[in-house]
């Protein structure tokens, strides 16, 4: 396993080392044929390649370099209007698209005249709906209608193909229903991934493919297109970091930590003090999450600190209410990584508790409180969160709040009450997406769940909790370590040894459960013992 490993991140670093032999120098290589030719359409291609990367501000200056050179260049101003708001995003800021499609003319009717054949139109056309007027749920199933009819008009076009499948998965962000959410990701990724079987260079294809099948189930569907994507694009950090939400979901925490390490770097050389974290806040979250999950705490806190470097020095102050939302990011992230510190270290840490603690934080604070053996911690924690409950929040602050109060009850030795209280927090999360990224809680709540089982003796209770968490996120170390002694006090030492050979095999550092794991396979020959 670990010669794997370390074969996977010798290519990987390779792979990122060397000279990259894609078109317009390391952002991947695109097909986009325009009315216009030479300077202006190189622009235009490089803007292009990076905006499948979603590397805006690098678009931007692309985008803007062809319309210098061709002011009419009606796609130019088309590409640029697309690179100022994520995508995925279900809020999305019209007022700079808008102002882009402007400067190429003050009406549609005018600006649809400078696109020179139809399937310009039809591109133009279709942002026109993005920017114009009404709901943005209405604008992105309106952009989504436009770009399929674009797409049947030019079923061989694989720009086209590429930006219908995009404008699908924006569209999932505006959509309630889980059925309908899977099958417009189905249909998004099997677009991609027909471009990305015969265009494996492609950075729109692999990028897309990685989101549509960004879950436990279908990432095995993703991961050649994981592998690829850094190859692709290395110039944009965030094609360096996307991988990432493949090799999550394979619990491949080597590469978890490796990719976010090499985005960070991309992205911090084109940052300068004064901006916002931009590219950078990312792969700051993912590359903490990934070292703490393979046991390196060190590099977690590094990662700590660099994150309130970038925040201190970022210029928010200046920026108007996008500056002020990029604080409020900057701030929450370094808050989320010190309250994961603490969860996934278990260095616990009693914080007071306040109107304006973050949901996070009270969760650390409730976890640690119920470690510490405080229950008026607990309490307090618990009186917030049915203070935020009252005031109409839900959702992840719903299942918080139930983890808070499934802990209060254990703590107070009220096993059924304790378990009632999971079980509510189990219902609400079930029927949501799955988990993507890191988790979400800060500690899952499967994974607590059975912890708790596990204090109140209730072993094979707590196994059926594991098996959901390891299902959900595979190999964290945490719910490895707590199915590994659920199955052992049960009397199951295969499927025990088992699990904590996965944990030693993950694990780099030198935590006291190490040697647990360690002596009981050496004294259990049908455990899994190397």
């Amino acid at each position: 396993m670990k010669l794997l490993k370390s074969f996977a991140l010798f290519a990987i670093f390779s792979i990122l080392a060397a000279p990259v032999n894609a078109q317009f120098d390391s952002v991947g290589s695109i097909d986009f044929a325009t009315s216009e030719s030479g300077e202006a359409q190189q622009h235009f291609l490089r803007g292009v390649a990076i905006l499948h990367s979603f590397g805006w501000e690098q678009a931007q200056e692309q985008f803007r370099a062809a319309q210098e050179i061709a002011p009419d260049f009606a796609m130019a101003y088309w590409g640029e209007s697309l690179a100022y708001n994520h995508p995925l995003f279900s809020n999305m800021d019209s007022t700079e698209p808008r102002a882009a499609l402007e400067r190429l003319g003050p009406t549609a009717e005018i600006r649809m005249a400078k696109a020179s054949t139809a399937r310009e139109k039809g591109f133009l056309k279709a942002v026109e709906i993005l920017w114009g007027e009404g709901e943005i749920g209405d604008r992105k199933l309106g952009y989504m209608e436009a770009m399929r009819d674009l797409y049947e008009s030019f079923p061989d076009d694989d720009e086209v193909a590429a930006f219908y499948a995009l404008s699908v998965l924006s569209a999932r962000a505006v959509t309630p229903d889980r059925d309908l959410d899977n099958r417009m990701a189905i249909r998004a990724g099997t677009i991609a991934l027909d471009i990305f079987s015969r265009k494996p260079m492609h950075p729109g294809a692999a990028h897309y493919t990685i989101h549509s099948f960004d879950d436990p189930i279908h990432a095995p569907l993703a991961l050649e297109a994981a592998y690829r994507y850094a190859e692709i694009a290395p110039a944009v950090s965030h094609a360096r970091h996307m991988p990432t939400h493949i090799f999550i979901q394979h619990g491949m925490w080597d590469l978890v930590s490796f990719n976010n390490q090499s985005a960070y770097d991309a992205a911090r050389e084109l940052w300068r003090p004064g901006q916002s974290m931009g590219d950078a806040i990312h792969s700051l979250d993912w590359g903490q999450y990934g070292d703490l999950q393979k046991g390196d705490y060190e590099k977690a806190r590094l990662w700590i600190d660099r994150i309130e470097t970038m925040s201190t020095q970022g210029g928010f102050a200046e920026g108007g209410a996008r500056g002020a939302a990029g604080a409020a990011r900057a701030n929450n992230t370094v808050a989320l990584t010190k309250n994961r510190y603490i969860v996934e270290t278990e260095e616990w840490q009693i914080q007071d508790i306040t109107g304006d603690s973050p949901d996070h934080a009270l969760l650390a604070t409730a976890l640690s409180a119920y470690h510490e053996e405080d229950q008026a911690t607990m309490q307090a924690a618990e009186q917030e969160f049915k203070r935020r409950i009252e005031a109409g929040e839900d959702g992840f602050t719903a299942i918080m709040a139930n983890q808070v109060s499934g802990l209060l009850h254990a703590g107070m030795n009220h096993p059924d009450v304790a378990a009632r209280f999971f079980d509510q927090a189990v219902e609400i999360i079930t029927p949501m997406a799955p988990p993507r990224g890191s988790a979400q809680p800060i500690k899952p709540v499967f994974e607590m769940y059975g912890e708790v089982l596990v204090d109140l003796g209730r072993h094979e209770d707590a196994i059926k909790q594991f098996e959901i968490s390891l299902e959900r996120m595979p190999n964290r170390p945490r719910s490895l370590l707590g199915m590994a002694r659920a199955q052992a006090a049960t009397g199951h030492a295969d499927a025990a040894g088992e699990h904590y050979q996965m944990l030693v095999n993950i694990w780099e550092g030198d935590e006291g459960f190490v040697s647990e794991a360690r002596s009981y396979l050496a004294g259990n020959a049908g455990g899994g013992s190397e």
